[in-house]
């Protein structure tokens, strides 16, 4: 039996909170990966707890990886991670999770047998063409151009040519196990741009950190020399990208939010919503301690939300929450650059335009985005399509719109496994 919707709670004051975000996804993956392969073991503090950081962690024991928690709490664990062999012969399950569905089969092509991968009914539909295409130019054998597939190699590597223009991961996929390959691998991109370009500048800056040889001098050109993986002792910084819904409720309530622990320097995309809520109405400061390496965030709303202009194709996965702002704005806005979306956990432009029109509102795609006018809104269900971002720019609507109900809001523990209680918390701490 489906879980009931969940009714989305309206604001009734403005929200004045302070929200510890755990830690990102994004980070905690390639974290793992990393570990998995180096040179001996390591630890990962800090990683992020939710369904996708489990997939990883699953796929990786499965591929011979031995992974101990030696300190968990329900939204944070530290691993200890034991590199071992690595084996054939298993099945891995990628669930919906595009990091362990791209980033994984690399490292798999390099097991002593056989690797058998699967995931959710929608995976199956997800891109996955220009990473299995670059492994067989490198000497592997993928019997399907989709999930469900099964790996034989190992390859040699050397130097490979695709289209990553709809996914930044088939780039970082390739360049996290790129050193173990005998030959290294070079990558060169040819088509429309790669989107989401600072995931693959947090690949680089990690591979490097661990020691490995990376040369990106030239345009959609990536060499990484063969090597060892160095272990490391790494923390996992908060998740940027997660603290769009709550920082977003600041201008929809006409509040403050402040996120501890915000880091100054940062590879995470989630970083540009400095920015993007500067332009959208809102105040935002990061507390001036400049020595320190983090600080505290904190965005102030008037209330009123300015409609936005804005190329997201570098954080294409902060759209849902800046389309249900712009949605709630008092001008126009233009969602460009974000073609890409198509291919995400849904279609999240179509999934969108759906949900915000069936709530009364006027949104249209373009060729590359959106298009989303001021009109009121009302209440209704707001479908999530098993996308944790669609359920959490669900949550946003409701702060402005009663009787708002997400259908399945249990997807938000694809990152944040405790977002209902966050949600709430941050409401009643006024």
């Amino acid at each position: 039996m489906p879980a009931p919707h969940w009714p989305a709670p309206t604001a009734t004051a403005p929200v004045v909170a302070s929200v510890r975000l755990p830690g990102s996804k994004s980070v905690t993956n390639r974290a793992l990966l990393l570990a998995a392969l180096a040179d001996g073991p390591g630890m990962v503090r800090q990683a992020l707890r939710s369904r996708d950081a489990d997939l990883m962690v699953a796929a990786l024991r499965v591929l011979g990886a031995t992974l101990t928690p030696v300190h968990e709490t329900t939204a944070a664990v530290d691993w200890q991670v034991t590199p071992g062999p690595i084996r054939g012969g298993g099945s891995i399950d990628a669930g919906l999770a595009g990091t362990v569905m791209r980033f994984v089969p690399p490292m798999a092509a390099l097991a002593d047998g056989p690797v058998a991968f699967d995931g959710d009914p929608h995976a199956r539909k997800r891109p996955m063409g220009p990473i299995l295409d670059a492994l067989r130019a490198l000497g592997a054998r993928v019997d399907n151009d989709a999930l469900p597939f099964t790996i034989h190699g190992p390859p040699a590597g050397g130097e490979v040519t695709l289209d990553a223009s709809g996914s930044s991961q088939f780039v970082s996929g390739l360049l996290l196990t790129a050193a173990r390959f005998e030959k290294g691998i070079t990558i060169r991109h040819v088509g429309p741009p790669v989107p989401s370009q600072p995931h693959i500048e947090m690949t680089i800056q990690m591979l490097r950190a661990a020691g490995v040889t990376v040369d990106d001098g030239e345009r959609d050109l990536w060499r990484v020399e063969p090597g060892p993986i160095a272990a490391r002792d790494l923390a996992v910084e908060p998740d940027l990208s997660n603290a769009a819904p709550f920082l977003g409720a600041a201008l929809v309530t006409g509040g403050t939010v402040t996120i501890p622990g915000w880091p100054r320097t940062t590879t995470q995309p989630g970083d540009a919503l400095r920015y993007l809520l500067t332009s959208m109405g809102a105040t935002v400061r990061l507390s001036p301690e400049a020595h320190e390496a983090t600080g505290d965030l904190t965005v102030t709303g008037t209330g009123r939300i300015e409609g936005i202009d804005a190329d997201l194709r570098e954080v294409g996965e902060l759209t849902p929450t800046i389309a249900a702002l712009a949605a709630l704005a008092s001008s126009p806005s233009r969602i460009r650059g974000v073609a890409h979306l198509r291919g995400h956990e849904t279609d999240r432009l179509a999934a969108l335009v759906t949900e915000i029109t069936r709530l009364g509102g006027d949104a249209e795609e373009t060729d590359d985005g959106l298009l989303i006018r001021p009109r009121p809104l009302h209440g209704g269900v707001f479908h999530s399509y098993d996308d944790h971002r669609m359920a959490t720019a669900g949550a946003v609507i409701g702060l402005a719109v009663p009787d708002i109900s997400v259908e399945n809001i249990a997807t938000t523990a694809k990152t944040l496994p405790e977002f209902v209680q966050m949600w709430t918390t941050m409401l009643g701490e006024r």
